[in-house]
């Protein structure tokens, strides 16, 4: 290994032990990471918890879950639970984009503030 690969090496290790200077692209990029990601968050969880309601909403119409599980009718419990996986599933996107949009009117003034600060240097 020759000196150029050593230093190059040693600069690299020794960058990882540096503390690092925070900057207002960085801040820029935490900002936009606080609005996005608890809209993201609940959205997928959201969406999961419908997928499994109409997931069971299936099962029980289609399989003979409910009768083992001492069920009697499970053609309307099924068809109700399927239905309400379905809404569930449906309202999501518009929920999503509702709840982003109150996160973007919170912190959008500050982020076009330090978006224009950075664009204007």
């Amino acid at each position: 290994m020759n000196k150029n690969d050593q230093q190059f090496i040693a600069q690299k290790i020794r960058t990882q032990y540096m503390e690092k200077e925070s900057t207002e692209l960085d801040e820029l990029r935490r900002l936009d990471t606080k609005v996005k990601r608890p809209v993201s968050i609940f959205s997928y969880i959201f969406g999961g918890v419908a997928a499994i309601v109409m997931g069971a909403g299936m099962s029980l119409v289609m399989t003979d879950i409910g009768a083992m599980l001492g069920m009697g009718d499970t053609m309307v419990g099924g068809i109700i639970l399927g239905v309400a996986g379905i809404l569930m599933a449906a309202v999501n996107y518009p929920i999503y984009k509702r709840f982003l949009n109150s996160r973007k009117k919170k912190y959008g003034a500050e982020i076009i503030n330090l978006s224009d600060k950075i664009m204007n240097k």
